[in-house]
C-alpha cells in the first residue's frame, strides 16, 4: 500500500485510543517499511526495476525477508509493546502502537502480488492477494481506503485533499497508459527506495500535522462555547 495510506491508518488507530500520540502511531504504521529502507541501501534486502518502467507492475520487491516478514512484524510489534507498556507503563498506548506496525503488513498483504514471507531463514511460498496486479482497481481501493480513514477520524477537509491528492498523484505509476515519472526508475532500485523513503517523511509530517490542526480547531471551538456560556 501506498505511503499516504499507511499514514491514515494512523488517524483510525488514533480515533480509537485518543492517547496515543499522533507522532508515535505515524512512525509506527511505517516503521516496518523504514527498516526496508535501510535494509536496502545496507544491500541486506534489494528489489529491482525492469528495463523499462511504465507501472508499478515493473518494480519487484526481491528479497526483504526482515523488514516485510509476518513473524518480523509481530516480532517488532511485540517488542513495541512490550517497551511501552512496561518500561513507560502506558498499556493502551502500547496496543496502539502494536496494531499500527501490525496494520503495515495487513495492507500489504492485501495489495502486494505474493512477495512477503512467512519468517527470515524459512524458504516457504510468499504472500500477497495481488491487488496491483489489476492498477486501475488499486487506485481505486486505496484512494477510498484513505478517504475511509479521513472519514472515521472526522478530519479537516485539509486533510482530505492531502490523502485523496497523494492518492491521485499515484495515478501514472498505476497506470500502464501515461508514463510518468517512475520511468526514471528504469534499472535504478536504489533510486526507488529513495523515492519511497521521501514519500514517507512528506506523507507522514502532512498528515500529522493536519491531524493536529483538528484537534486544535476543536479546542478553539470549546473555548469560544465557553466564553458564549460564561457571558450567557
Amino acid at each position: 500500500m501506498f505511503a499516504i495510506n499507511h499514514a491514515a491508518t494512523a488517524l483510525v488507530v488514533k480515533k480509537k485510543y485518543p492517547q496515543a500520540p499522533i507522532l508515535l502511531l505515524l512512525i509506527s504504521v511505517q516503521l516496518m517499511e523504514l527498516f526496508w529502507v535501510v535494509f536496502n541501501y545496507l544491500g541486506i534486502e534489494y528489489s529491482s526495476t525492469e528495463d523499462t518502467v511504465s507501472s508499478v507492475l515493473d518494480v519487484h520487491l526481491v528479497h526483504m525477508p526482515y523488514s516485510h516478514s509476518i513473524v518480523s512484524t509481530f516480532i517488532v510489534a511485540f517488542i513495541v509493546w512490550l517497551a511501552i507498556s512496561k518500561y513507560f507503563n502506558k498499556p493502551k498506548v502500547a496496543i496502539a502502537a502494536a496494531i499500527a506496525i501490525v496494520s503495515h503488513i495487513v495492507l500489504d498483504l492485501l495489495t502486494h502480488v505474493p512477495d512477503i514471507a512467512l519468517s527470515p531463514f524459512i524458504h516457504m511460498e510468499k504472500y500477497g492477494l495481488g491487488l496491483y496486479s489489476v492498477p486501475m482497481l488499486a487506485l481505486l481501493v486505496e484512494t477510498f481506503y484513505g478517504i475511509f480513514c479521513w472519514w472515521i477520524f472526522r478530519g479537516s477537509s485539509l486533510l482530505f485533499l492531502t490523502i485523496v491528492g497523494f492518492n491521485l498523484a499515484n495515478f501514472t505509476f498505476l497506470s500502464t497508459m501515461i508514463v510518468g515519472p517512475e520511468a526514471l526508475l528504469a534499472n535504478q532500485p536504489l533510486l526507488l527506495t529513495t523515492f519511497v523513503f521521501i514519500q514517507i517523511v512528506v506523507t507522514l509530517t502532512l498528515v500529522g500535522v493536519l491531524s493536529r490542526h483538528k484537534v486544535n480547531d476543536e479546542t478553539s471551538v470549546m473555548n469560544d462555547n465557553t466564553q458564549l456560556s460564561s457571558i450567557d
